[in-house]
């Protein structure tokens, strides 16, 4: 087996921590049992030999996270190697020193394993809840990011910008074990976004949930470019890979076993999005296709994805979001222990005979 560290990718799994009704049951999940399974689930990957986990952060019922730093500290606690990072953090919305300021406690807490991934989110009930407004969408995140970052290099910072009060020589405590606490910025298919992400020299994660992940080559491209153009080294310019994935012993029974939770994830999403579209299985088996971006199969289906991607990117990392849709513990539990046992292995194996 290829030494994780050597391999030149990284392997994870991340959740939104949706809460949605099981279809086949038709009960609901509590917050309070969500969230525990949520911890089972990380302390599962990281016994398991995942490299990274990742919470995201949703202002609504439906969802159980509203504070990916108290769980990713909860978590540190029961786990020892695994990376812990938001997926995402809606910075728009967030005061950048508090959400610095609790990453960098995660950070020590964990010994060095806390990241932030920031993005602008895909629901806007924050903003109305914060006291910000949408039509300030992407400036807010540009001064907040610009802060950000200004706070993760330095131990004082002074700070004026227009949606934040000023702030002279103030001190940022406490510091982070880790030299610097590592950003990355989400991305869900936006040039601007991928040449935000190159012009600060941070990591760029590519949220690709279907089609054909080939559309997403020109702003890998994109990203590269504008970083070296903004002088930072192409070493330091990483890219991640998310998608939603489901892994069974073939890929007959992973369709057949994903196929009705995948629809209720869809259909309760685009609830909220004000559509009542319900997917068929037709277009769930299309979906999965060998040439989309959907990750459900066997092992060897998902390896060979994975590594079709890794020629379109040559990405340095890939997270999988097992758990949507109102799943059993146990289905997330066996697709976390395929995926560390089956999938991880001969990725890390392939990828290193490059590195």
């Amino acid at each position: 087996m290829a030494d994780k560290k050597s391999s030149g990718i990284e392997i994870g799994i991340y959740t939104l921590a949706d809460i949605g009704p099981d279809p086949l049951t038709g009960k609901t999940i509590s917050a309070k049992n969500r969230v525990k399974e949520i911890v089972g689930a990380a302390k599962a990957a990281d016994e398991a030999g995942l490299d990274v986990f990742g919470i995201g952060e949703h202002h609504r019922l439906d969802y159980a996270s509203s504070s990916p730093a108290v769980l990713l500290a909860a978590i540190a606690q029961v786990t020892e190697q695994i990376r812990l990072t938001s997926t995402t953090s809606v910075l728009s919305t967030l005061d950048p020193v508090r959400l610095f300021e609790d990453f960098a406690t995660v950070d020590l807490l964990s010994d060095g394993r806390a990241e932030i991934l920031a993005g602008r989110g895909a629901f806007i009930e924050s903003f109305p809840l914060f006291g910000y407004s949408t039509d300030d969408y992407d400036e807010l995140f540009e001064e907040h990011l610009e802060l950000l970052l200004q706070l993760a290099q330095n131990e004082t910072v002074t700070w004026s910008g227009k949606f934040r009060p000023s702030f002279g020589e103030a001190e940022i405590a406490p510091r982070p074990v880790q030299d610097r606490l590592p950003v990355w910025i989400g991305v869900g298919g936006s040039p601007e976004s991928a040449v935000r992400a190159g012009k600060y020299g941070v990591g760029m994660a590519m949220a690709i949930l279907g089609g054909n992940p080939s559309r997403f080559k020109p702003l890998a491209d994109l990203y590269r470019k504008t970083g070296v153009e903004a002088g930072h080294s192409p070493q330091d310019l990483k890219i991640g890979v998310t998608g939603h994935a489901y892994i069974a012993k073939t890929t007959q029974q992973a369709k057949d076993e994903f196929y009705p939770y995948y629809a209720n994830y869809w259909q309760y999403v685009n609830r909220q999005r004000g559509m009542g579209t319900k997917m068929s299985r037709a277009d769930f088996d299309h979906m999965t296709g060998p040439d989309t971006a959907l990750f459900v199969g066997s092992p060897q289906e998902i390896a060979e994805k994975i590594l079709q991607q890794h020629e379109l990117f040559g990405h340095q990392r890939f997270l999988a979001q097992l758990d949507i849709g109102g799943q059993p513990l146990k289905n997330v539990m066996e697709s976390i222990e395929l995926l560390a046992t089956e999938v991880a292995p001969v990725v890390r194996r392939e990828i290193s005979k490059n590195f």
